[in-house]
């Protein structure tokens, strides 16, 4: 009987635990913080400026171009910030790719140049249009030692726009391993900076053409080391 018992206490237990809802990552639950945290979500790019953005591909797999088109999600909802400032947020920015054959294809979406982020980045969001197709979409990003991560974002086997939100990893405490967005012995700098987005193609529907959009470039970060410092502090950047 005991045997029993434990059994369906362990049943019941593992049900409670696999049937919470998995949802957008919270912020305020991500990494080892102090009581002094000041989160706040920030534009990073809205996809506004022709030319910034350019795509690429291996030149044996296909063909691809970027541009601007005129539209966006309506269910995106402005920044407080930005609510009276009337700035321009017209346009996406537009992929089509041309497939030469079938097989494991990636491709790129690529800035001009690296976008900062401002503080320690918590998630990133973009909405996308992924047209129902098994591609999977990554961020490229920039740690504060200058190397390289990607991380996932989600497929793109959806109709219409959704928002797609992904979690920064915390630094491991020792500040030198994982993705480090701050170290205590250059303290003049931190964060993390944006250097694209790469999508990887499914190889069964790497074929014909595919389109892809994209809107809204967001972050949420902790500007709290950059508003507390003192005013009559000395910058070290000199």
């Amino acid at each position: 009987m005991k045997r029993y018992s434990i059994l369906v206490l362990f049943i019941v237990s593992a049900g409670c635990i696999f049937a919470q809802d998995v949802g957008d990552p919270n912020a305020e639950q991500i990494g080892i913080d102090a009581a002094q945290q000041q989160l706040k979500e920030v534009s990073i790019d809205k996809f506004e400026h022709d030319g910034f953005w350019r795509s690429t591909i291996s030149s044996d797999a296909g063909y691809t171009v970027a541009r601007l088109f005129e539209g966006g999600p309506a269910g995106k909802v402005p920044l407080e910030d930005e609510a009276d400032l009337n700035i321009p947020d017209n346009y996406v920015l537009g992929t089509r790719v041309d497939f030469l054959h079938r097989g494991h294809v990636s491709f790129n979406l690529l800035p001009l140049r690296p976008i900062p982020i401002e503080g320690i980045t918590k998630t990133i969001s973009v909405w996308a249009v992924g047209r129902n197709f098994n591609h999977s979409i990554n961020v490229l990003i920039e740690d504060f030692f200058g190397r390289k991560f990607e991380l996932y974002m989600g497929k793109l086997n959806f109709q219409g726009w959704k928002r797609l939100t992904v979690a920064v990893p915390p630094q491991a405490e020792d500040g030198k391993n994982g993705i480090v967005q701050r170290n205590y012995y250059y303290n003049n700098q931190m964060g993390i900076k944006i250097l694209g987005f790469r999508i990887d193609c499914d190889p069964s529907e790497a074929i014909g053409s595919y389109y892809v959009y994209l809107d809204d470039l967001r972050a949420v970060t902790d500007l709290f080391a950059e508003n507390s410092r003192d005013p009559d502090d000395m910058v070290d950047s000199w």
